[in-house]
């Protein structure tokens, strides 16, 4: 399936997402993203794919689009149903589920691939697909270890991730909401919000031979019309400002976070922030 014709399907996918219920134009911006970046993987109809860090299902409707009736995708999360608002994983797959891309889909919540009773046999997968939720990872040796384990499983990998290299002064608070909440996680205090590992493409790149995979192609794509720079900023901000958020940290660190909160008040308009732009990399 070409670009233009995933794109023409965003309007329906996006409508068949629990979450459309509530903010159908965010809905709708997020499944273009997706549709384009997998236009751009160029995933064939017939295809087998395994998706981790599915969440709502966002990428997982494009993927089951994209590999037609033939094809099917397992989509993985460690989180539980329950985890998610407005709409709960659980809520958002069961939509899914029940309409024509339910029979494409295999939903796994709770589930680690990094635990000994989760596998598949060798090269049971076409791709493996990583899209924005590697940041979610504890740390670089963990999404590593992640990496490796599904190595022998797929032929290739398809991922995408935001850049930490700002593109113009209007995406430096999504820059600074992201840094700040990586130190905070560096630092100790654990939280289960979207950013908890920072890491740059190059920093991707270095990693993927430590897991046996070699990249074959990197390009940048476009995030204009995303949202997730105001939701960062929010979590940020959030997570600062509550009564537990910095409480672990060292006071030197605490500090050092409290003046970068300053700045991101700052430069962050009150909606309507640009995000970071993303990249996209396959390998193999």
């Amino acid at each position: 399936m070409n670009h233009s014709d995933l794109l023409a399907q965003a309007p329906s996918l996006a409508a068949g997402m629990a979450a459309a219920a509530h903010s159908p134009d965010t809905q709708l911006s997020q499944t273009r993203h997706r549709a384009a970046l997998v236009a751009g993987w160029r995933i064939p109809p017939g295809s087998t794919v395994l998706e981790l860090g599915c969440g709502q299902g966002d990428m997982t409707a494009v993927l089951a689009e994209a590999v037609g009736p033939e094809g099917r995708v397992v989509a993985v999360d460690v989180a539980a149903p329950s985890y998610g608002e407005p709409v709960t994983l659980g809520e958002s797959a069961a939509r899914l589920a029940a309409g024509p891309l339910g029979p494409r889909i295999d939903f796994r919540f709770g589930t680690d691939v990094l635990d000994p009773s989760v596998d598949f046999p060798e090269g049971t997968f076409d791709h493996v697909v990583l899209a924005h939720c590697s940041w979610y990872f504890a740390s670089l040796g963990q999404l590593r270890d992640t990496l490796a384990r599904v190595r022998p499983w797929a032929r290739r990998l398809c991922f995408t991730e935001w850049d930490l290299t700002p593109a113009s002064d209007d995406q430096l608070a999504h820059l600074l909401a992201v840094l700040i909440q990586g130190q905070i996680e560096a630092a100790g205090s654990h939280g289960e919000g979207n950013v908890r590992t920072p890491f740059s493409r190059e920093g991707l790149l270095r990693l993927l031979p430590e897991a046996g995979w070699t990249a074959d192609g990197s390009e940048p794509v476009d995030s204009g019309e995303l949202q997730d720079g105001d939701w960062e900023i929010a979590a940020c901000l959030d997570l600062v400002e509550s009564a537990t958020g910095l409480a672990a940290l060292p006071e030197p660190v605490r500090q050092l976070v409290l003046s970068q909160a300053d700045v991101l008040r700052a430069v962050a308009k009150p909606r309507g922030n640009r995000a970071l732009a993303a990249y996209s990399v396959t390998a193999r």
